[in-house]
């Protein structure tokens, strides 16, 4: 009998081959976009260092919704920027009933209904003027108590202003903890968090502080995770899934897929990735030199962080490949 050296190529000899065999697919549903809202702009403002993504206003950002809607991805998580003048040491603009972020929530919640899962971002960076996720101390520390008490206020605004879920960023201890009862106690029982559990204090972030308009000073790395600590990281997953988180998530996706499979494998709630800014920007330039392939580089990257066990992906490009995967 001839030795089968050929059958894995015979599974690989037409498109519609691949597409039988394939053993991870991606799906429109498991893609999040995520999306910035600005305060005190008149039209949609480019971000330089994420081609193609724009800090919106009410109006773009309702028909941007509407459209990623319509080509199916799975929900959307909203991001404030609010004008600097109202920002001070507290995020007071975050719980601001008429704050840019909790009046798009408003918006999106009346359009949408309950046609999309719609999220917002738990933290207090984007509304600080210090820049850091939660109040500081005259020591200039994070004071991890105080600023769960304001993820607490935040929450229940963003719950009461239509969102379906809330997105603890900060890496503060107990933080899933003190979400959970003050939206249980505010009536939310049904609003999910999606906690960051895994969140390390990495170097792809920076486009992203020019998409909010962020005001930091320094770095994060007292509360976000070291890149080097695994064990670390699948500790705090643990914590959080003990808290009550429904969904944890790793941030950034690409260079820390060992993370989201070990997640996976130890998490019984879903467990989401998100594809950060640097990310973006990185392949994006790739591109625009004509060094790769845009439209193959995305699917590869996407279908690599879903393969690695991410049941969630947050990705700029989510309407992109959702209309692809149509």
């Amino acid at each position: 009998m001839p030795f089968p050296s050929h059958r894995p190529r015979r599974l690989r000899s037409s498109p519609a081959m691949r597409r039988l065999v394939a053993q991870t697919t991606l799906a429109p549903r498991q893609l999040v976009l995520p999306m910035f809202v600005a305060d005190g702009i008149d039209e949609p403002r480019p971000i330089a260092s994420m081609p193609g993504v724009v800090q919106h206003t009410r109006e773009s950002l309702r028909r941007a919704a509407a459209e990623a809607v319509e080509a199916g991805v799975g929900g959307l998580m909203l991001f404030g920027v609010p004008r600097d003048e109202d920002k001070d040491a507290r995020g007071s603009a975050g719980t601001d009933h008429d704050g840019v972020l909790n009046v798009a929530l408003r918006d999106l919640a009346g359009d949408l209904g309950d046609a999309t899962v719609l999220m917002a971002d738990t933290c207090l960076d984007e509304f600080t003027d210090h820049g850091h996720c939660g109040i500081v101390d005259r020591a200039g520390r994070v004071d991890n108590d105080e600023t769960n008490r304001r993820y607490v206020e935040l929450a229940v605004a963003q719950a009461d202003s239509g969102a379906h879920m809330v997105g603890p960023s900060g890496m503060m201890d107990g933080q899933v903890a003190a979400i959970r009862a003050g939206l249980d106690a505010a009536g939310h029982i049904d609003t999910a968090i999606l906690a960051y559990a895994a969140k390390f204090a990495s170097g792809f972030y920076g486009p992203f502080r020019e998409a909010v308009s962020s005001s930091l000073q320094g770095d994060r790395r007292t509360y976000q995770q070291e890149p080097g600590n695994a064990r670390e990281a699948l500790h705090e997953v643990d914590l959080d899934i003990d808290e009550g988180a429904d969904i944890i998530m790793v941030k950034p996706a690409m260079a820390y897929l060992d993370i989201v499979r070990a997640a996976a494998d130890r998490s019984p709630v879903p467990v989401a990735a998100y594809q950060v800014s640097g990310e973006y920007s990185m392949i994006s330039a790739a591109a625009e030199h004509g060094w790769i392939d845009l439209d193959t580089v995305v699917l590869e990257t996407l279908t690599g962080i879903v393969r690695a066990g991410a049941d969630i992906v947050l990705t700029y490009w989510a309407v992109d490949v959702a209309r692809r995967l149509a």
